[in-house]
This record gives structure tokens, C-alpha cells and sequence, in this order.
């Protein structure tokens, strides 16, 4: 049987910028919390790469459990 859709690279770089956004929005709003014990309080800029950096190893992994899903909603057709 041959896999039918999207491979999980294509499916890595639908879902990238929204795990770059919803990652800058969490790494921003723990520097947030990281204030309250001393901690500097992130730019938008230092936000948006970071989570630009932690969001491609996430959304890779959460692309091939998408892909995962594909497969086994095909098998069970």
C-alpha cells in the first residue's frame, strides 16, 4: 500500500508559522512570569526567534504524528 496525502515535510511547512506564532506567544509570556523573580522581560524581536528556533524541531514532530494519523485513518478505510 502506498501512502496517500502530504508527506510530513510538506506538512512541517504548512503548520510552521503557526507554531512559530502560538511558541513566540508562550516564550514571551514566560519571560513574563520569568519577571516575577527577577527576570527580564523579553522584546518582540528575542519572542519571535525563539520561538522561531524551538517551534521547527515541535512542529516536525508534531507533523509526522499528523502523518501517523493519516496513515492509520488509510488502513482503517
Amino acid at each position: 500500500m502506498t501512502k496517500s496525502g502530504w508527506p510530513t515535510w510538506k506538512i512541517t511547512l504548512a503548520l510552521y508559522p503557526f507554531g512559530v506564532g502560538a511558541f513566540a506567544v508562550n516564550v514571551f509570556f514566560a519571560s513574563l512570569i520569568g519577571s516575577w523573580v527577577g527576570g527580564p522581560v523579553l522584546t518582540t524581536a528575542w519572542s519571535l526567534f525563539l520561538g522561531a528556533l524551538i517551534a521547527l524541531p515541535a512542529t516536525w514532530y508534531f507533523s509526522k504524528h499528523i502523518r501517523k494519523l493519516m496513515d492509520h485513518a488509510d488502513q482503517n478505510n
